[in-house]
């Protein structure tokens, strides 16, 4: 379980930063990680280009991200995070503006290409990266707390989208969206991003270093390249990408999906009950697990339910409603999880210097593999529908096999 927010003075900033790190992650998953899903639908209603093609646009979105999140350390060197940050934002409402207004294949490529490079700015490395300067001893509640921002995004933007875009239509919705980003990660930039602790004199966690802020030493650190040598790596690393292949996989389609049953809106409010379960799954893990507990099975159990609520959608083939609803609830329930459960297997695995090197590269590497799931689940898709729900369900087996088989003997 994770620890509580030590107690601090009030002078201690490291806690507004969470908040604006929320607030941050609010926005980049809303517009940057759920908004693909929408914005494949809309763009095939708007031109009747096939769900293939533009399920490729949505691939080269998330593609170009893995690429840029990988340099995302040199980028913070060179100019700072706050303006890293603002920069991402900036090119995100752009991408997501070309994204509304593409004509041509190669618009939409294009718009793809900048959104893409927007918003892993404001994604899951770049919390990390804001966060970690602030915190060790509490570091796993804070990135807790962060990262729920990006399960209040889908709640939030999954039905906002439908609803502006049903009511002003798709541009007119995107540019709205893209100056309340750009004006939101401004304000928080200046106020906090821009903050660091070496430069306001304090300390991790707002304690003095004697007053045990660092963690104790889990494991032998790793010399180089034997990392990749390294059984609990390799398996957490595919792990985590073949269970976030899955799940960014179905979302990518999820949505339209749900339209011909609910309706827009309808499937719009689901999709966002979805992550109302993801957050109620995270911080169910968060309150209920055990120091000691063994997290490779807390993680193989979540993709575990997300199994059965895959199942569950494609045995109604469409036909019962309520358990589609409680379908996508189930696999709602292990989203948050499947970001927020492996940096905490690799706290316990792994010694503390070598955690600040297997989390960026777990998220790279998963993030350049479930790239390219919206494309082949999109092909699977022109096969039939529920051939989703087939291959989903068969890529959650491989992830529960992967934790499994990286248990210590």
């Amino acid at each position: 379980m994770t620890s509580c927010p030590p107690s601090t003075t009030a002078s201690f900033l490291g806690w507004h930063v969470v908040a604006a790190t929320f607030v941050l992650a609010v926005f980049g998953w809303g517009v940057g990680f759920y908004g693909p899903p929408i914005y494949l639908q809309m763009v095939v209603q708007r031109t009747g280009w096939s769900v293939a093609l533009v399920s490729a646009a949505v691939t080269l979105h998330f593609l170009v991200g893995a690429a840029v999140v990988a340099n995302l350390p040199r980028l913070y060197r060179l100019a700072g995070v706050a303006a890293v940050t603002t920069i991402g934002a900036v090119i995100l409402a752009i991408g997501v503006v070309g994204w509304s207004v593409a004509d041509q294949p190669w618009h939409l490529f294009a718009a793809a290409v900048l959104s893409g490079t927007g918003w892993v700015a404001m994604g899951a490395a770049a919390v990390n990266a804001i966060i970690a300067p602030w915190f060790v001893r509490a570091r796993p509640a804070a990135l807790s707390m962060a990262y729920n921002g990006a399960s209040v995004g889908g709640v939030i933007f999954s039905p906002l989208w439908v609803m502006l875009i049903a009511s002003s239509g798709f541009a007119q919705a995107a540019v709205l969206v893209g100056i309340s980003t750009v004006t939101t990660v401004v304000a928080l930039s200046v106020l906090a991003f821009s903050k660091s602790p070496d430069v306001l004199g304090q300390f991790p966690d707002g304690a003095r270093p004697d007053h045990g802020a660092t963690a104790p030493l889990l494991a032998a650190p790793i010399a180089g390249a034997l990392l990749w040598r390294d059984r609990r790596f390799l398996t957490l690393a595919a792990g985590m990408a073949a269970g976030l292949f899955a799940q960014i996989g179905l979302l990518a389609h999820l949505f339209s999906i749900m339209v011909p049953v609910f309706g827009s809106r309808s499937a719009g409010l689901l999709m966002g009950g979805a992550t109302v379960a993801a957050i109620l799954g995270r911080t169910g893990i968060d309150w209920l697990m055990p120091v000691s507990a063994d997290r490779r099975l807390i993680a193989s159990a979540s993709y575990g339910v997300q199994i059965v609520g895959t199942l569950m959608l494609l045995t109604t083939g469409g036909g019962n409603a309520a358990l589609m609803v409680v379908g996508v609830l189930l696999f709602g329930l292990g989203i948050g999880n499947a970001t927020s459960l492996p940096p905490l297997i690799a706290q316990a695995e792994f010694d503390k210097a070598d955690v600040s090197r297997v989390v960026p590269l777990i998220v790279a590497l998963s993030q350049a593999t479930y790239a390219l799931a919206p494309a082949l689940f999109g092909m699977a898709r022109t096969i039939f529908d529920p051939a989703v729900f087939i291959l989903a369900v068969a890529i959650q087996f491989l992830a529960v096999i992967a934790f499994l088989a990286g248990r210590r003997k």
